[in-house]
């Protein structure tokens, strides 16, 4: 299957899309009040001379549109020449209309009233104006590559999930402000600069669809700060977003996305920064927006900095406007960006996929809101051990009836499927693929077990659970024996998984094969893997929740999940281009429009580590030719390198 790599195609000189979301260290969000143009010129050159191409942009609503029907023209001449300095630097923007919600605080014009910003037709009346009117004034301007028309409305329109609005308001309330900007006569991508915190994302709805919206934006904007107990899994996060958030096809750009200094060292901002770039454009983002330009110590005493410090230390530059660490990793990766001609590049193709289950997304009745966490996490944890197998993934949606067709499909710690796709996975083994999932009960304890029909014959075993009854795991660690080679593991050979979970979840599935064979026992004899094989490929279950625990456990990748991954491939005939062996050591492979290929190792171990690739073909050094063999990589380091 086609992985997702969408890029966007207007005004190539500043593409891809490299840059910060920028406000003046001369006032934050009050820096049209303060506008200093030399310095907006000193801050946006030492952006520009770190291979930066763009910022986004910000119209502080309350002050551009003071009262309801006027607009003030001094901070419009102000951002005209903002818009200026972005041209004589060859360098574009991205204007963001309604910012109401920014750095931890909510501000409004002083004439809202509390009207509500979704469902009152007048204040809606009001933003389209406000947006059509400076799309008007500036839409002709080089220097505009783009348009948002909010930042983090959910945080603002209604906060977070208090009396959420619902899908259909929203996506009206979209379809009027993106119709404003293009009536105004605007030709640069549109999106909403909502954070892509949605359910088809996160599992939470907040009324913004991806889906929904999806006719009238061009592309999609994850905001990505979560944090993680695992680090390995911490650096995959925004890959993981990314790859759920290109649900609707159009392209992805990690629109936000950083850290305050005041909560890690330089060198761990300067690897979160490296991790979360390289990761990211693995996972199909095209397009980068750091937050934030730079640090604002002596707004210490300004709202929202008083109350919020650790906001101030944002900056990919300090306060003086010196470059700061992650400033000289966005560096490195603008190089590494350039050697590959990467607005040319294409992830490869996959023949594997996960499954991800429409229960993430859709309300189906007396569902559980409760469920989509689970399936969010384990699908995260899977995704984080198929780098470390070096597997090439897509995702195919349960609820698009699964478009696409792969070798292998990885259903990890997944206790919910519709009926429909229960008997088309059974068809695709049928016809030559391999099904993989490991049971989950689920983690309440309402309808414990799994959600599908006909587990029995889908996997070739007999179910001996008791209603309403988890069978728990006494074990702290799972060992998994082979008692036949299987893939890359031999029969005697030994995985070991930390057994987490809680009262409902920390369960295993009691089965005895009826047609399967049991490839893996526990260390009580008790069957852990099973395969049926079935026309013309198999079906694999594993009897315990691999993914989902350890999804709950901290600091424990790399886990060995990778080494049934890689097995699981080579059963299914599963093509990888490039393999480390070394789980700490993540391969994947872009292709250029003129066939080029290349490699990016990415490292998640704390020391350095040297490696020998295996690949199918040369690996070569992009910059002199050089035959490359074993390769060398600093802590948490990246090498991205040519395949002849």
């Amino acid at each position: 299957m086609r992985r997702h790599s969408a890029q966007l195609a207007h005004h190539p000189a500043v593409l891809p899309w490299l840059g910060a979301n920028f406000w003046s260290r001369t006032g934050g969000p009050l820096m049209w009040r303060d506008y200093d143009p030399k310095t907006v010129r000193e801050e946006l050159g030492t952006l520009r001379e770190h291979g930066l191409t763009m910022t986004r942009s910000f119209f502080y609503w309350p002050d551009f549109h003071p009262e309801p029907h006027r607009i003030d023209e001094t901070l419009c001449e102000r951002f005209a020449d903002f818009l200026d300095a972005h041209e004589e630097l060859g360098m574009g923007t991205v204007p963001t209309f309604i910012v109401g919600h920014m750095s931890g605080e909510n501000w409004d014009p002083v004439w809202r009233g509390g009207r509500d910003l979704y469902e009152d037709v007048w204040m809606v009346g009001r933003q389209a104006w406000f947006a059509s009117r400076m799309t008007r004034r500036f839409k002709d301007h080089p220097a505009v590559t783009g348009w948002l028309i909010t930042n983090e409305m959910p945080g603002y329109g209604r906060v977070y999930q208090v009396d959420p609005p619902s899908s259909d308001v929203v996506t009206a309330w979209a379809q009027a402000m993106c119709n404003a900007v293009r009536a105004a006569g605007a030709t640069q991508p549109v999106s909403l600069g909502d954070g892509a915190w949605g359910i088809e994302v996160t599992g939470r709805d907040n009324g913004f669809s991806l889906r929904d919206t999806a006719e009238y934006v061009d592309f999609v904007g994850p905001h990505v700060y979560r944090s993680d107990t695992d680090r390995v899994r911490q650096h995959y996060r925004a890959a993981f977003e990314c790859e759920l958030a290109a649900v609707t096809g159009q392209p992805v750009v990690l629109e936000e996305f950083g850290l305050s200094t005041d909560t890690v060292s330089e060198e761990n901002a300067a690897v979160y920064y490296r991790q979360t770039l390289h990761n990211s454009l693995l996972g199909g983002a095209t397009g980068w927006i750091a937050w934030n330009n730079t640090d604002y110590d002596d707004l210490w005493d300004r709202s929202p900095y008083d109350h919020h410090p650790f906001e101030m230390h944002f900056g990919i530059t300090d306060s003086t406007g010196a470059p700061k660490a992650p400033l000289r990793e966005l560096a490195d990766f603008a190089e590494a960006l350039r050697a590959v001609d990467f607005s040319r590049c294409r992830r490869t193709d996959a023949d594997a996929a996960f499954v991800v289950p429409a229960f993430l997304e859709r309300g189906y009745p007396y569902s559980r809101p409760a469920d989509r966490p689970l399936i969010f996490t384990s699908l995260h944890q899977g995704y984080v051990a198929a780098r470390a197998a070096d597997l090439p993934v897509g995702f195919l949606r349960e609820a698009d009836r699964l478009p696409g067709e792969v070798n292998l499909y990885l259903l990890p710690a997944t206790r919910q499927l519709t009926t429909r796709t229960r008997r088309e996975l059974a068809r695709r083994a049928e016809a030559g693929a391999t099904v993989y999932l490991s049971f989950c009960s689920g983690e309440h304890p309402g309808t414990r077990g799994p959600w599908f029909d006909d587990l029995d014959g889908l996997f070739g075993v007999e179910l001996r659970l008791s209603y309403g009854v988890a069978e728990p795991i006494g074990d702290e660690v799972l060992e998994m024996t082979f008692t036949e080679d299987f893939g890359g593991l031999a029969a005697g050979d030994v995985l070991r998984f930390p057994v987490a979970g809680n009262e409902d979840s920390r369960a295993y599935l009691p089965v005895v094969p009826r047609g399967a064979r049991v490839v893996a026992r526990d260390a009580h004899g008790r069957p852990a893997l099973l395969v049926r094989e079935t026309g013309r490929g198999r079906t694999v279950l594993a009897t315990y929740p691999l993914e989902h625990m350890a999804a709950r456990t901290a600091r424990v990748n790399p886990e060995e999940t990778h080494r049934l991954y890689a097995a699981l491939a080579e059963v299914a005939g599963v093509r990888r281009p490039v393999s480390v062996d070394t789980p700490s050591v993540a391969a994947d492979v872009l292709v250029h429009e003129d066939g080029r290929r290349f490699v990016w190792l990415v490292s998640q171990a704390e020391e350095e580590v040297t490696v020998r690739p295996v690949a199918d073909g040369e690996l070569r050094e992009t910059g002199s030719g050089a035959a490359a063999g074993e390769i060398t990589l600093a802590p948490f380091g990246v090498r991205v390198l040519e395949l002849i």
